[in-house]
């Protein structure tokens, strides 16, 4: 006779004899030593009646399969995850913790090429793209998902799903292909024009920030070293020049008036170090990744550019632009990875404006290494973290597209999947509830919804994100001191991060301009960035 816990294994760790539990453990371990790529969590359940076949199979802590599935491929889950009976999971297959999948459902990582019929189908490569779902996500009975997909957290596919595209998060789909039923999020995205008093409300705050500059620049002047501080009482850095020449062009259409302007320029040519190009000066913040970026769009805004070439790309050969890439850290610090990648793609648009020259083929390289590498599933490059969710995947892909794609005018090469991965990251409330935000984290999703806001795709629920962002921001600005860097709230009060200063200004007036482009109200403004976050492409 059949045992019913094959078929209904969640019941086998309460139910089950100490016979049948040992029998259990002892094939898990047995096929865990003989299979390099398995591993199996706590009280899992694999049933012998099943046909499990994968090169890997990581099971998390109370993950079951019943009998009649079949796997094959690479499968991974988190925990509390069920394959239930007759099932059929194959390829690249990755899904969160908490996924339930009912019977009769077909998971299908891979598919064949199909690119000529002068092969018969079956004889031609397959390609495989891989298939991602979020956690708490319920997969009805009948269900099939099509290789390239990616569910979104707390997605629920109803019974007989077709899945030809990705899921949002909270999403409800359903039908053959699966459309959108409704969503399980409680905030609704609104439709139609911007609220009537937004604009005046935009306006007036543009008309606020234009009158203070002064007050807010004049705070952060040290005039007997003649150096802009971050704020009162912290050092000068090489970056807090620059945001001060930043804020000064946007909300005074001039360089900062504190300094006569030719001393501002040969102050910050000569901070280049003479054999490299890199700016490292006398002050306390040695970063020449990011000085690429502030330095030289503080210098274009004044009129002028670097004394000297910059290394970083002129030196560096086509190959080792590609070593230097595939050493960056993307999937354990896909924001630092990033960082490198802007400093790289903008000392290449540095060397076009000067006129300097390239190794032959090193840019190419650099857009080509980056159209191989997107991640089909995600638009982006790199991997989540499991500290942080999508933050360091999010961030980094900001960075990135920033210094190449945004900068050189060029398309990327996912944008709806960019959107899916954006907008499913605006959800975590650790990062953008009101009281939670950061200038960075902020940023790092406006403008990526900014750039593909062409493609119309998911277009109510960017609005309706920008809108409530939006409002957040205007509330975030201090009487003649401006923004600081992360917004105030009750978890953060106190902090040095909360103080406001030049360049949480810097950053969020731009942010502001990109919310305010978002949902239609930018002009009222009366400012627009010209310097690292500008919205136009720098050539």
């Amino acid at each position: 006779m059949i045992d019913p816990l094959d078929y209904s294994p969640w019941n086998f760790w309460s139910t089950a004899d100490d016979a049948a539990r040992r029998h259990q453990l002892d094939a898990q371990r047995d096929a865990a030593a003989a299979r390099p790529g398995w591993s199996f969590g706590a009280e899992c359940f694999v049933s012998e009646l099943a046909s499990v076949d994968n090169d890997e199979l990581r099971l998390g802590d109370r993950s079951y399969i019943a009998a009649g599935a079949y796997l094959t491929g690479a499968f991974r889950t988190g925990r509390d995850c069920s394959v239930n009976a007759y099932t059929v999971i194959r390829g690249d297959v990755q899904i969160g913790d908490a996924v339930r999948i009912g019977a009769h459902t077909s998971i299908i990582g891979f598919n064949h090429t199909m690119t000529t019929t002068d092969i018969e189908f079956f004889r031609q490569p397959l390609e495989s793209l891989g298939i991602r779902i979020g956690n708490d996500v319920w997969i009805g009975s009948h269900v099939v998902v099509l290789d390239g997909i990616t569910v979104g957290d707390h997605a629920v596919l109803a019974a007989g799903a077709v899945v030809t595209k990705n899921v949002p998060a909270g999403a409800i789909v359903g039908g053959n292909p699966a459309r959108l039923i409704r969503s399980r999020l409680t905030q609704a995205a609104p439709t139609g024009p911007a609220p009537a008093a937004l604009g005046p409300r935009v306006a007036a705050f543009g008309d606020t920030a234009r009158a203070q500059a002064l007050d807010l620049l004049d705070r952060s002047f040290d005039a007997a070293s003649g150096l802009f501080a971050d704020r009162p009482g912290v050092a000068p850095t090489v970056r807090a020049q620059c945001d001060a020449v930043e804020i000064a062009d946007l909300l005074l259409g001039s360089a900062p008036p504190q300094l006569p302007t030719g001393l501002q320029v040969d102050r910050l040519r000569g901070w280049q170090d003479t054999a490299t190009g890199a700016v490292v000066g006398p002050l306390a913040d040695p970063d020449p990744a990011y000085h690429v970026l502030c330095v030289g769009y503080a210098l274009r805004l004044l009129g002028s550019g670097f004394d000297r070439e910059l290394a970083l790309v002129t030196e560096v050969s086509a190959a080792e632009t590609a070593a230097i890439l595939d050493a960056l850290p993307w999937h354990t610090e896909a924001w630092s990875a990033g960082h490198q990648v802007d400093a790289i793609g903008t000392a290449m648009y540095v060397s076009q404006l000067r006129g300097d020259p390239v190794p032959a083929g090193a840019a190419d390289t650099l857009f080509g290494w980056l159209l191989r590498h997107a991640d089909p599933r995600t638009g982006m490059w790199g991997s989540p973290n499991p500290e942080d969710g999508l933050l360091q995947l999010v961030n980094g892909f900001y960075r990135t597209a920033r210094g190449t794609f945004a900068q050189f005018g060029l398309p990327l090469p996912y944008p709806e999947r960019v959107i899916d991965t954006v907008l499913q990251h605006a959800g975590d409330d650790q990062f953008f509830t009101s009281g939670r935000q950061n200038a960075c984290n902020v940023l790092d999703i406006v403008h990526p919804l900014w750039l593909t806001r062409a493609t119309g795709y998911r277009a109510d629920e960017v609005r309706a994100l920008a809108l409530r962002l939006l409002e957040d921001a205007l509330g975030h600005w201090t009487d003649r001191a401006g923004f600081a860097f992360r917004a105030p709230g009750r978890e953060t009060a106190g902090l040095a991060e909360t103080a406001p200063g030049l360049q949480g200004t810097e950053m969020w007036l731009a942010i502001v301009w990109y919310l305010a482009d978002l949902v239609g109200v930018a002009e009222s403004l009366g400012y627009r960035p010209r310097g690292v976050h500008r919205p136009e492409p720098a050539l």
